[in-house]
């Protein structure tokens, strides 16, 4: 989302209605302009799904940046409610944002209930203030907001979204999620954020002013060590959720959770020192775990209960 489309579609823009082609055509383009693995995700997905994932996207990225980019949290919660309002609309047959016109054909299609979308607002709205968490379960209930509901949006798509597969999914959410707060530990210390838990520091004897210093040392590499080992854990439980799906979605979960746990081995070859530079994934990984996840690929039916 950029300044032009916030004046143009937000609150106060006297933008009409997009008309529903050009609607999804903005959808798709926000989809490819942000977010850099979209082009080659977008040709694994099934055809029929492949609209209707850029929507979901186009959501998400307009909430996130509705939240992260006016660096005043008075002003991101009320553009935040002004985004609720704006959802309850479209769920009541009212739309005028391009992303809500585009996003209704979705939502009729596959049936999605309101609360994966209003979930996802409640941790985006957390954001804005909390910047600690005490607990690992306290980061995970913030989890089950910021990162849950996109998998059971998936499934949604998938028209698999049965309570066993909820809880899989949520796995390997919580899991994506874990891992990428650990790769980003500066970033996020950069925005004032710290979601490694106050309790696991404390624990391992890492401070504010060790923060303040973005000092790599022993405490540090235990601490993130331990995180980093609880969320591949994640990612390991989630990975059931795989045969358990319809074919069509099996390679891509299967990407995001070896994707996860490939990111979670960059992290430990790299010393754990995520301060002298973020971990990635080269062109050659990606590759291999591609390989990897289209070999090892289940081939037979999903398990019982596939709708």
């Amino acid at each position: 989302m950029s300044a032009a489309d916030l004046t143009r579609y937000g609150p106060h823009g006297a933008a009409l209605p997009a008309a529903p082609a050009a609607a999804r055509r903005y959808c798709r383009r926000l989809a490819r302009t942000h977010y850099e693995n979209f082009t080659v995700g977008h040709l694994l997905l099934p055809r029929r799904m492949r609209q209707h994932v850029a929507n979901v996207y186009a959501y998400c990225r307009w909430a996130d940046d509705l939240a992260d980019e006016s660096g005043d949290p008075r002003r991101s919660l009320a553009l935040l409610d002004w985004w609720e309002r704006e959802l309850r609309a479209c769920y009541a047959g009212e739309v005028r944002h391009p992303v809500f016109v585009a996003l209704a054909e979705t939502i009729r299609r596959f049936a999605v209930p309101i609360d994966p979308w209003l979930d996802l607002l409640v941790a985006f709205r957390q954001d804005q203030r909390v910047v600690r968490y005490e607990t690992l379960d306290d980061l995970l209930g913030y989890c089950r907001y910021s990162a849950n509901p996109v998998g059971r949006l998936v499934l949604h798509l998938g028209r698999c979204a049965t309570p066993d597969r909820q809880r899989l999914a949520d796995r390997v959410c919580t899991g994506l999620q874990l891992v990428n707060f650990w790769q980003d530990v500066p970033a996020d210390f950069d925005r004032g954020r710290v979601y490694l838990p106050q309790f696991d520091c404390r624990r391992f004897g890492y401070g504010e002013s060790d923060f303040a210093a973005r000092r790599t040392n022993d405490a540090f590499r235990r601490l993130l060590a331990a995180e980093v080992d609880q969320a591949e854990g994640f990612l390991r439980q989630g990975a059931e959720l795989v045969p358990r799906l319809p074919r069509e979605l099996r390679l891509q979960v299967s990407l995001f959770v070896h994707g996860g746990l490939a990111v979670a081995g960059a992290i430990r070859r790299q010393g754990y020192d995520v301060w002298g530079g973020r971990p990635r994934l080269s062109r050659l990984d990606k590759l291999r775990v591609f390989a990897r996840c289209w070999w090892t690929l289940p081939r037979g039916p999903a398990d019982e209960g596939w709708e």
